[in-house]
């Protein structure tokens, strides 16, 4: 994971949830994690990472994730048992 992916990471976690976290960049972070991103219909992007899936909204015609949907990327995250401190420590 390289730094970016790292800020993004911590971005995700952060308190308070911010709004300009780019949707590119979440998706580039899925990958780096192992994870396995596909389209579906729509503007549905599904997500499978640690044997946990979910199915997230490209914003659009933004380019920001919403604090809503940042929330629920941060909630699968740890579902898939991925935190900010765990990837800060082994990096």
């Amino acid at each position: 994971m390289n730094a970016k992916q790292r800020k993004t990471l911590a971005a995700i976690a952060a308190t308070p949830k911010r709004s300009d976290v780019l949707w590119s960049d979440i998706e580039s972070l899925f990958r780096a994690l192992g994870g396995d991103v596909s389209e579906g219909t729509g503007s549905r992007v599904r997500v499978a990472l640690n044997g946990v899936r979910a199915v997230f909204h490209r914003p659009h015609p933004e380019r920001e994730t919403d604090k809503g949907t940042l929330k629920s990327v941060h909630r699968f995250l740890l579902a898939a048992g991925i935190s900010s401190e765990e990837t800060n420590a082994s990096s």
